[in-house]
């Protein structure tokens, strides 16, 4: 019976390792399949992300363009406003052709604020800041102009919501 014992021992070690290997083999493969599975994931959201990313980059890009396509608009009408300031500054006040540009005049203004245009509002006298106002000419400073102080405004300066698309023309005390 030894003989016996000893064969059913070395046949179960043989059915262990034949098995053995199988175990590994799958659990080999399963791991590779998870492997797999997750760097597909990880592939899938990322290209998820970049495309929300896409979706929003086209749309501030959207929206930049009809700013800027106004912008350019709002640029070429200034000095068609300017014009008509000046022609409402020279015109006599009994002019019987001065109510109608300005009512010409305001028709413009006003759809031009409409459209976020808005006049810079500069006062004689305060600090000259070149970040918000373009130098055309420096004058020497006096009791009255300090060092610094806007003397003079030669041109209106405008923004366009925010940004600040002309920028006013000024003559500064230095």
């Amino acid at each position: 019976m030894a003989t016996e014992k000893e064969k059913k021992e070395v046949e179960e070690e043989v059915v262990q390792q034949e098995q053995t290997p199988k175990a590994e083999v799958e659990k080999d493969l399963l791991s590779e399949i998870q492997s797999a599975l997750e760097d597909e994931k990880n592939k899938f959201l990322r290209l998820f992300a970049e495309f929300e990313n896409y979706k929003k980059r086209t749309a501030k890009e959207r929206i930049e363009l009809f700013k800027t396509a106004s912008q350019e608009v709002m640029v070429a009408l200034l000095p068609v406003l300017d014009d008509f300031e000046r022609a409402l500054a020279e015109l006599d006040e009994n002019d019987a052709q001065l109510a109608g540009i300005r009512l010409i005049h305001n028709k413009l203004d006003d759809t031009l604020k409409q459209q976020g245009l808005s006049k810079m509002e500069i006062v004689p006298k305060a600090i000259f800041d070149a970040e918000l106002h373009e130098a055309i000419t420096q004058l020497p400073a006096t009791d009255e102009h300090p060092k610094g102080t806007i003397i003079d405004i030669v041109g209106a300066g405008y923004k366009l919501g925010d940004l600040i698309i002309r920028y006013p023309k000024v003559v500064v005390a230095q």
